[in-house]
């Protein structure tokens, strides 16, 4: 079972608005119209700010890097986990007719599940697969700046 997707939220007066563009569009497509009741689980992250960083960079790879074109940020984000192998659980087991089998699955990003320190060298990790696989002429400095452009705040 997977784990349920985790959208941020702005207090307002009596009530809570997307905290970004990423969440806002996640509402709409979801279809949830004005006056429904919806359940939910509400928590404080430690710090929004990196949570909307993460979300820029995978923005940004989607929309300027060839063969990620389209994808939701989220799962570029994953899919960079998985191709460097980046903060993945490691699963072994035997297929018949193939033999041993090993599969990664990308670890949570969220800040319930690592803590700052571990985030940001998970982030410069796939910042530096960036540079490595994809963008040889960026820093991680350079990278980071342009994922905070991606990043949109109310």
């Amino acid at each position: 079972m997977s784990k349920p997707e985790r959208l941020m939220l702005r207090v307002i007066k009596n009530g809570f608005a997307p905290a970004d563009d990423y969440t806002s569009k996640r509402l709409r497509e979801r279809n949830y119209a004005i006056g429904e009741i919806v359940a939910g689980q509400i928590s404080k992250p430690r710090n929004p700010k990196f949570w909307r960083l993460a979300h820029g960079l995978g923005a940004l790879v989607a929309e300027n890097i060839e063969g990620f074109e389209g994808m939701d940020a989220h799962l570029v984000l994953k899919r960079l986990q998985r191709e460097a192998l980046i903060s993945c659980e490691e699963f072994v087991f035997k297929l018949p007719g193939c033999g041993i089998v090993t599969q990664y699955i990308p670890k949570s990003l969220s800040f319930e599940s690592m803590s700052d320190e571990v985030f940001h060298d998970v982030y410069a990790r796939i910042c530096q697969h960036l540079i490595v696989a994809y963008w040889p002429t960026e820093t991680t400095e350079r990278i980071t700046e342009m994922a905070g452009l991606m990043t949109t705040e109310r």
